[in-house]
């Protein structure tokens, strides 16, 4: 059996997975966000199934959509957060740039972790 076919008609790519064949393509996407490049790789690596659905439904690109505007969202608000629980200001941002930036980056690694365990790996 040949790992891919297209099918001229409709002019999706199939990969064989297993015995199987499953959508492989999302060539025609648009430029995509980070998160949602995160979510895209997720579904295909763990959530074949849903991936197909969206896929062959045509609702891939608007949940693709969909998870990065409120993953952005929340990483936003959660940044904003962080930042005021922990007292990292522009005064500190001045006073000690090393230190700021130690912190912005604790804070940053924090909010990824949250927003992929809340949306991006579900």
């Amino acid at each position: 059996m040949k790992p891919l076919i297209k099918d001229e008609r409709t002019g999706l790519t199939y990969e064989l997975v297993g015995d199987h064949y499953l959508p492989a393509g999302d060539d025609d996407l648009p430029s995509l966000g980070v998160w949602a490049c995160r979510r895209l790789a997720y579904l295909k690596a763990h959530r074949r199934d849903l991936y197909a659905d969206l896929l062959l439904s045509g609702k891939l690109e608007e949940h693709l959509s969909s998870i990065d505007v409120n993953a952005a969202e929340m990483a936003s608000c959660l940044t904003v957060q962080l930042t005021r629980t922990e007292g990292v200001t522009e005064a500190l941002k001045a006073a000690d740039p090393m230190e700021w930036v130690g912190a912005m980056n604790s804070i940053r690694n924090r909010v990824a972790e949250i927003v992929n365990h809340e949306l991006i790996y579900d």
